[in-house]
């Protein structure tokens, strides 16, 4: 008698999952709605399990009735360490945790097997590729009990991302378990590395020795293991065109599809508030300016635009040297047409700082005084003034000046001379601990942007990613994306590059480039981008110089908009975000994947 055959179940596995520490996290979390809605409880997340973040993303469950409950049931029959719930994000998918750490006995012994097996040899003593092994050792583990435990009667689709999880691929592939398989890379490893340092990668691209270069970063076990896993699924693919053109190059395997990247946009949309929201927070970020800038001098709130960028400090990568070139003839371009209007910039990223400069705190502390007597002055004003015109004979209004106390005057005028000074306004919020040699400060004084009075635009360099524990903004990155006008991100190398995708659904027009992942997949699908808020940057095939006239060009356009057009963008924005949602189009891509590695599988 035939054996019947249940509907296929899915398991997602990343290094990230529960576990946020870069892009991928953002990937699958924001994905997991969407893919409830297809899959329900036949959807599972595996990833890695550290105590301190699985504080606030898990919690147990011990719901065991279906294959991986059974299989987490069996692992734990033979003496590991397995981590079962569910993942606390919007779905709330089932999720199964490992601790890399906890066979950290084992190390030699898989490292043995992995140069027995593949002919791969590990380094020595590296925490990152230590780990990597021994995470891969369990989730290969796992999937052998839940393979052995199905006796291929649920068919199984294994979803992998990125080298730090895919190594289970080939053992999958190896032991012919009857299981389809998917790997994803969403950034290869040698590309980073060698964008970082050479200003022609792509035009290279097709002339480096992958081995060589491997060797030379010190990445030859993790590109071994990307190249090896990429031949070793059913099904590669990546989340870009661009970083395609990589794979082909340093993986051996172009891509079968191309997986780009969504979000939740639902998250983003508060009721159509967003221009509320906008203001509101545009409101914050004042607050911060006037304590940054006013002690030194004063300009013209209602006619400032917030600019911004932010993302991991990879200086070229990043576009970070692009947009300071670009800022630099911005400033000039509106000094020279006198435009009445100025941007001030930040650069939000993380390098490694001692403290927040005193002197920042103390301007907001002390500006935060000046707000504290005012009110106090306008409440004592308000209430002597009532008192006056009710008791009057006639309506005249009386000398405002004669209702303050000198002891509240005297306060204010202390307050305000101890605040006000000759110096310019910091470009950085922090003490770094290199700072001679931090490339963002190297570029601002090379082109003078450190806030001159007459410059047209301020710069802020916040080391440091915004929270509403940080003490100079108080409010959520997403909220402080929300108050600016502007993002910036003209990224060199960017796979996909979630800050801009972040802020079309925020409803803020942004820039990115034609190498951007982002970039090249909105020229594709969006009509007139640039009527939508979408600006790209053309960097494939334009010098360094024709990319920053481009941007600084494009950012002096923005500048002269007006507030009714700004309006207008935004809610321009907004209608195209959801092009970009999980559930409206992006994860069919992965539903396509999904598809071809059950039929690849069942051609074997």
């Amino acid at each position: 008698m035939r054996k019947k055959v249940h509907e296929p179940i899915l398991i997602e596995t990343a290094w990230e999952v529960c576990n946020q520490v870069g892009g991928i996290y953002t990937v699958i979390r924001s994905k997991v709605p969407a893919m409830i809605e297809k899959w329900g409880n036949r959807y599972f997340c595996v990833g890695t399990y550290f105590p301190q973040t699985a504080a606030s993303e898990f919690d147990t469950v011990e719901d065991y009735d279906n294959p991986v409950g059974q299989a987490v049931l069996k692992m734990r029959e033979y003496g590991f360490e397995v981590h079962y719930g569910v993942w606390l994000v919007t779905g709330k998918p089932k999720v199964v945790l490992f601790n890399p750490k906890s066979i950290h006995a084992k190390l030699s012994e898989i490292k043995y097997f992995l140069w027995e097996d593949f002919k791969i040899q590990a380094p020595e003593k590296e925490e990152v590729v230590d780990g990597v092994l021994t995470f891969s050792h369990l989730v290969t583990v796992f999937f052998r009990i839940l393979n052995n435990l199905t006796e291929g009667n649920t068919p199984i689709i294994a979803q992998f991302h990125e080298w730090m999880a895919s190594l289970p691929v080939a053992y999958i592939r190896k032991e012919k378990m009857a299981i389809a398989t998917v790997f994803t890379t969403h950034a290869t490893q040698l590309g980073r590395y060698l964008a970082m340092n050479d200003p022609k990668f792509y035009e290279h691209l097709a002339l480096y020795d992958w081995e060589k270069e491997a060797k030379h970063f010190g990445l030859e076990c993790q590109a071994r293991i990307e190249r090896m896993t990429a031949h070793a699924a059913h099904v590669f693919t990546t989340v870009s065109e661009v970083t395609g053109e990589e794979c082909t190059h340093f993986l051996g395997r172009t891509p079968d599809l191309i997986t780009p990247n969504g979000l939740n946009i639902e998250r983003f949309i508060a009721l159509h508030e967003f221009q509320n929201l906008h203001q509101k927070f545009k409101e914050k970020i004042q607050q911060f300016v006037m304590g940054h800038f006013f002690h030194s001098y004063k300009f013209d709130l209602d006619k400032t635009l917030y600019f911004f960028t932010s993302g991991r400090f990879e200086y070229r990568n990043k576009g970070f040297d692009l947009t300071i070139e670009a800022l630099s003839r911005l400033n000039w371009m509106m000094r020279l047409d006198n435009i009445d209007a100025n941007v001030v910039m930040f650069f939000i990223t993380k390098q490694p700082f001692t403290t927040i400069n005193p002197f920042v705190l103390q301007s907001r502390a002390l500006m935060e005084e000046i707000r504290a007597t005012c009110e106090a002055i306008q409440k004592q004003i308000g209430e002597r003034m009532f008192y006056e015109v009710a008791a009057g004979t006639y309506p005249k209004l009386p000398s405002l000046n004669d209702f303050v106390d000198d002891y509240w005057k005297l306060r204010l005028r202390r307050t305000v001379q101890s605040w006000k000074t000759n110096t310019l306004p910091l470009i950085i919020t922090h003490n770094l601990i290199n700072d001679a040699k931090d490339e963002i400060l190297t570029a601002l004084r090379r082109t003078n942007l450190v806030n001159n009075p007459h410059d047209k635009v301020k710069v802020v360099y916040h080391p440091d990613f915004i929270s509403p524990s940080n003490p100079l903004f108080g409010i959520e990155y997403g909220q402080f994306v929300r108050g600016c006008h502007l993002g910036i991100f003209p990224s060199y190398y960017e796979p996909w590059g979630y800050t801009p995708l972040e802020c079309i659904a925020s409803g803020v027009p942004t820039v990115t480039a034609d190498l951007a992942g982002f970039g090249d997949y909105s020229q594709q699908v969006i009509p007139k981008h640039e009527e939508h808020g979408i600006y790209i940057v053309n960097r494939r095939k334009h010098t360094f110089d024709e990319a920053a006239t481009q941007l600084a060009e494009t950012l002096y356009n923005f500048v002269k908009l007006n507030r009714r057009d700004r309006i207008s963008q935004r809610n321009k924005v907004e209608e195209i975000s959801t092009q970009y949602d999980w559930s409206n189009k992006m994860r069919s891509y992965y539903d396509k994947a999904h598809v071809l590695a059950l039929q690849r599988r069942e051609e074997q």
